[in-house]
């Protein structure tokens, strides 16, 4: 790793921490050249943000968005207090790309990194995208998941207002979409998506692969409000990991599928 000096504290780190319990440390040059330490930052009182994203994802940028709002909600009353760092999920994503990743779909609030192949599997593995919430003295893991909803928000906005001392749920988040169910999972032959949709409107449904590739999208012009279900049949996908994801307004609920014919 060219830029990043990566400390783990225990043999077994090396290997998927399924649950990490505690923060790894990571240090040296960001993508622009700019010293940083993730220790020093939460041991000045910072919540720390990881987000790992994977190139030519489409599914990693709005949940990227949604939380950089929720950090500059916060940070209006703490300003300052919350850093946020952007990881490719590999190493083989240079700085160029991580840097444009960022400026390109305007997420000032991270920092872009390179080389994210080690810290992804500490903290349990890849999804998309990977979001990993850090804070107080011990360094201690807040929040973490591999497929990130919409209402991951407010608990991760809870739990840093909580860090600081604050009131929680301040913010006035509008979770349209609720209770994303995929059965069967893993899929043979189809699949059967079901939500809670809570006002009229329109609804994006979409099956992302790995690569980012969108491989079915329907657009739900109109949609009443209560249970919202459609079936995907996937007779003719590969067998692999998929992202379903469900876009009402601004809200997005993601959830991974495993396609095993």
């Amino acid at each position: 790793m060219k830029k990043l000096l990566i400390l783990l504290t225990a043999l077994s780190s090396f290997f998927m921490v399924a649950n990490a319990q505690t923060a790894m440390q990571i240090s040296g040059l960001d993508c622009y050249d700019n010293p940083m330490d993730m220790f020093a930052d939460l041991d000045a009182g910072k919540a720390v943000i990881i987000h790992f994203y994977m190139p030519d994802c489409g599914s990693c940028p709005p949940p990227a968005t949604k939380i950089q709002t929720m950090a500059n909600n916060i940070m209006e009353t703490y300003p300052g207090m919350i850093k946020g760092y952007a990881f490719p999920f590999q190493n083989s994503t240079t700085c160029s790309y991580s840097s444009s990743w960022v400026e390109d779909n305007d997420l000032p609030f991270y920092t872009p990194m390179d080389s994210g192949a080690l810290p992804v599997a500490y903290y349990g593995g890849f999804g998309m995208p990977t979001v990993v919430l850090l804070g107080g003295l011990d360094h201690r893991v807040m929040f973490s998941t591999l497929s990130f909803v919409n209402s991951d928000t407010t608990e991760m906005a809870d739990s840093i207002l909580a860090l600081f001392g604050g009131t929680t749920s301040v913010l006035n988040e509008l979770n349209l979409i609720t209770d994303l169910k995929l059965m069967p999972n893993p899929a043979n032959n189809a699949f059967d998506i079901s939500a809670n949709l809570l006002e009229n409107g329109p609804i994006v449904v979409e099956l992302v692969d790995l690569t980012g590739k969108i491989v079915f999208i329907n657009e739900h012009a109109f949609v009443s409000a209560g249970k919202f279900a459609e079936t995907i049949d996937t007779n003719k996908l590969p067998n692999g990991i998929y992202m379903v994801q469900l876009t009402a307004g601004e809200a997005i609920l993601i959830k991974q599928v495993v396609i095993a014919h």
